[in-house]
């Protein structure tokens, strides 16, 4: 299981020139996977979704595409926030907004893409402390239920287009 450093230097490895689509997590999840690992469930999802866009695209070189394409995920928490209790959970958020809004400034990103509907409101205050302006889509996670997942990939399939079109 990596540390926060180690998943901070492997987020790094993988930030593309210029950020087109900054995609916003909640937090790594405390299962130890990590998107940067390719063994999570957002992983597999986005993965599948970029597939839908980009069929011949193997599974082995996707975080190399999503790179190129410009695409870059963050998370409002870079611990993991999943086990704790509402109340903690929602504090340790709030308290990742300062950060958050660094990152935008920092990474100037086209559009935003929220992975979680829990924490639009800190995504939308950390932008607004940025100064930035631009598009921002909020996307249910695609986890446990296939309705959620069916809206994750029908809301993201023409942005992905739209990234991958002038490829």
């Amino acid at each position: 299981m990596l540390d926060r450093n180690q998943r901070e230097r492997l987020r790094r490895r993988y930030r593309p020139a210029q950020v087109r689509l900054l995609f916003i997590g909640e937090s790594p999840p405390a299962s130890g996977r990590f998107f940067y690992q390719a063994d999570s469930g957002l992983y597999r999802a986005m993965r599948e979704t970029f597939q839908r866009v980009v069929p011949a695209l193997p599974d082995e070189s996707f975080l190399e595409f999503f790179q190129a394409s410009g695409c870059y995920l963050v998370d409002l928490c870079l611990d993991p926030v999943d086990r704790l209790d509402r109340s903690a959970r929602q504090s340790a958020c709030r308290a990742g907004e300062a950060a958050l809004a660094k990152a935008i400034v920092q990474l100037q990103p086209a559009a935003i893409v929220t992975l979680v509907r829990s924490i639009e409101s800190n995504a939308l205050r950390a932008a607004s402390d940025a100064t930035w302006h631009g598009t921002m889509l909020h996307l249910p996670y695609p986890g446990r239920w296939s309705h959620l997942k069916q809206t994750f990939v029908e809301r993201l399939v023409p942005i992905i287009g739209g990234l991958t079109s002038g490829r």
